[in-house]
């Protein structure tokens, strides 16, 4: 499918939802309302809130925090997840015994986890990138282990077969295996370091998106949640968007579905 079409496509799911809110949040049916906008807001009020608060500039700040929590806690978690997949990939005894733990670890709830970070760390930025750090993390590393272990052995007893030590190894075939685990993880991350920031922000914080949206639901301001709620939602998708670019790089030699399929 072309990709103006699919993008078309894209729009025209945003635009029909959207009408069907105004629709549903503005004429009665049946003598009331399906939507009532005390508690559902509508589309216009959202939008002219969102405006308002970039006119006025009273997003800047708040946005600004976010996406420092956000990008610390994508790349320490990233960095680690990637750096232990490997490790435990490469020695099958250490993921041996560590396994239960691991797993005991990607078992906590994570909310619980913020106030214990606040705690630790206060609430400035570090107990946001900490909570947003055990999000990113374990997506990441499942999917680099993975990636590793799934390597061809076909094509690793034939690379050693032609004198490539472990350095070699590392670079020409257990990273390139791995590395279309890793944007798949990544994609995933991007918006879990997201709500890993905006859930610590949320739970106790003096600035960000988590506070914007905490603070209007605090005054029953319905349309300042969504107006937060859409801010963020865009802001997940242009971090995914710079991940792609950087995985289209990166994986520049990998065949499209189109090439394959030819």
């Amino acid at each position: 499918m072309p990709r103006l079409t699919l993008l078309s496509l894209q729009v025209l799911v945003a635009v029909a939802a959207l009408a069907f809110w105004q629709f549903f949040a503005t004429v009665p049916i049946l003598g009331h309302t399906l939507l009532p906008p005390f508690f559902f807001s509508k589309p216009t009020d959202v939008g002219w809130q969102i405006v308002d608060w970039f006119v006025t500039g009273v997003i800047w700040k708040h946005l600004a925090i976010t996406l420092w929590e956000s990008i610390l806690a994508f790349a320490i978690g990233s960095f680690f997840g990637v750096a232990i997949g490997f490790w435990f990939a490469r020695k099958p005894l250490v993921a041996a015994v560590f396994d239960p733990y691991v797993k005991m670890a990607n078992a906590l709830p994570r909310v619980v986890l913020a106030p214990i970070f606040a705690l630790w760390l206060g609430l400035g930025i570090w107990s946001k990138v900490a909570l947003g750090v055990t999000l990113v993390f374990f997506i990441v590393f499942f999917n680099v282990y993975q990636g590793v272990k799934e390597v061809s052995t076909t094509v690793r007893d034939n690379a050693r077969m032609i004198g490539m030590n472990e350095a070699q190894l590392m670079r020409h075939v257990y990273w390139p295996s791995a590395l279309s685990w890793m944007f798949s993880s990544l994609h995933t991350s991007v918006g879990f370091a997201v709500v890993g920031a905006v859930v610590g922000e949320y739970l106790g914080s003096a600035a960000g998106l988590g506070y914007l949206i905490q603070q209007a639901e605090g005054v029953f301001d319905v349309a300042g949640v969504f107006a937060g709620m859409f801010v963020l939602s865009a802001f997940v998708i242009l971090i995914d968007i710079f991940v792609s670019l950087v995985e289209r790089r990166l994986l520049v030699w990998r065949p499209n579905a189109a090439e394959v399929r030819g």
